[in-house]
């Protein structure tokens, strides 16, 4: 366990802020389960974040004509340094965000594979060559393209998930050859900073990545400055949307989060989708873009998966993160537990049923399964980023794909059938960024392409697809003498 950890700031290749160091700030950073203090973080304020932009952007022109063998060398060994220290950065998450220990490991591995993934996407050509020949006009013409990056990104990642989500915009935007400002999250200050801090000891050149935990304000500053090519943005939609005005002459990239279906036809094994659906509505307090928030099933199955359901719920492990059974631990603060309580509440008084849960110690809310949630209450139609699930019934499958299409959030969702016929049909008529079938929505792998429509965003991630957004592409154009 970690006892008073402080974390500096990653600028101009050097570490700022130590915990002897009066000229910056720190801030105390709190456990949500037990309330104690796991550590200080530095925080930058504008003369760190100026130093920060200008170390960056002179950094890009000598980066961005760096080697693939150079890249590859770096990412691999912050790849190498997950793995090294994996059981170490699981307890930080475990202290800082309240991570059970299981997803905590899960998340660090998954880092791993993440900068492992994009070294290996740089085997990958980065150009083609098209033919000019159909036209008469490209006789003794090559036409070749190729990917650039485009200059400093800024990457702006949540408390939920420090490492992968910040390794999902970090090592792309290396990869790409674009160099990095990661903001850290402001609620988990300790796990950004400790990547800034993996990337120096990697051998990370000075100025290619920045890492700083600063407000709010001051992060503003830094999403409409010049020197800023481009904002990758994981977090609410208000803040996501706010960005994406003021600039809108930049490059944004945008992950909004979701409030994920899950579909479950009449031939659906019941036991999968319960076994699938409960860790995926309850795992890590619910805190995750694509989280199970709502079950629509047949309803000829209605009765017989409620019951399992309810049983299902009664017994998810919940509490104490450490403890290596937990699946459903604290939420990240007392607000968010509010948000569950209150949300619930309010389906409740507008004729929900509460079959089970809903009980709340600290920060820690019971997971709390809904029946028959009004359409016009807040737990149906926003984001609860919480350990509740509802669940309702629809009689055609076009019924159901029509809720889906309802919401106004669009990142994943889930149908368990053994009927091709309906899969792809809802792979055409779903608008969400990813259908997932017979398992849960929250099933992602680091090499997809990741992202929603709607309120949940427009653009991928995914290490290649991430990689895309983060470059452009010219086109060389050459005419050549005529062999004689």
């Amino acid at each position: 366990m970690f006892s008073m950890l402080h974390r500096e700031l990653l600028v101009a290749g050097h570490l700022f802020g130590g915990s002897c160091d009066q000229s910056i700030g720190k801030e105390p950073v709190r456990s949500p389960w037990d309330g104690r203090v796991v550590g200080t973080a530095a925080e930058a304020g504008p003369a760190e974040l100026e130093t920060a932009l200008a170390s960056a952007h002179e950094a890009f022109p000598e980066w961005s004509r760096s080697s693939v063998r150079e890249r590859q060398r770096l990412l691999r060994r912050v790849s190498q340094a997950f793995q090294d220290r994996s059981e170490e950065l699981a307890q930080l998450l475990v202290d800082e965000i309240g991570k059970p220990i299981s997803f905590a490991r899960a998340e660090v591995a998954r880092a791993a594979l993440t900068f492992s993934l994009a070294a290996d996407e740089l085997t990958r050509p980065s150009g083609t060559l098209l033919p000019a020949g159909f036209d008469p006009r490209g006789d003794n013409v090559t036409i070749r393209t190729q990917s650039f990056p485009v200059g400093v990104v800024l990457c702006i990642t949540p408390y939920n998930w420090p490492f992968n989500l910040a390794a999902h915009k970090v090592a792309p935007a290396l990869a790409a050859g674009n160099t990095v400002i990661l903001k850290a999250p402001s609620l988990a200050p300790l796990s950004g900073l400790t990547l800034g801090q993996i990337l120096l000891e990697a051998g990370c050149p000075d100025g290619v990545v920045q890492c700083v935990h600063c407000p709010n304000g001051l992060a503003e500053k830094m999403v409409t400055d010049d020197r800023v090519a481009m904002i990758s943005f994981t977090g609410s939609r208000t803040v996501g949307r706010h960005i994406q005005k003021l600039v809108p002459h930049k490059r944004v990239a945008l992950e909004l989060g979701g409030d994920a279906y899950v579909l479950v036809g009449q031939d659906a094994d019941l036991d999968n989708v319960v076994a699938r659906v409960v860790p995926s509505a309850y795992g890590y307090a619910g805190q995750v873009c694509i989280s199970a928030q709502h079950l629509v099933c047949h309803e000829s199955v209605r009765d017989e998966l409620q019951e399992m359901l309810v049983a299902a719920t009664d017994s998810c492990p919940t509490g104490d993160p450490a403890d290596e059974t937990t699946v459903c631990g604290p939420l990240i603060h007392s607000a968010a537990a509010d948000r569950v309580v209150e949300w619930t509440e309010e389906a409740e008084a507008g004729g929900a049923q509460v079959l089970t849960g809903g009980h709340r110690v600290g920060n820690t809310v019971w997971p709390t399964l809904v029946a028959d949630v009004p359409p016009t209450s807040r737990l149906a139609r926003e984001e609860v980023f919480g350990p509740a699930l509802t669940l309702s019934s629809f009689t055609t499958w076009q019924e159901a794909f029509a809720r889906v299409n309802g919401s106004q959030f669009g990142l994943q969702a889930s149908l368990f059938t053994r009927d091709l016929d309906v899969v792809e049909e809802a792979f055409q008529t779903l608008r969400v960024g990813g259908v997932v079938v017979n398992d849960a929505p929250s099933l992602r792998f680091d090499n997809m392409p990741y992202g929603g429509e709607k309120e949940s965003g427009d653009t991928r991630e995914g290490v290649a697809a991430a990689m895309r957004e983060m470059s452009t592409e010219r086109v060389l154009v050459t005419r050549h003498r005529p062999v004689t």
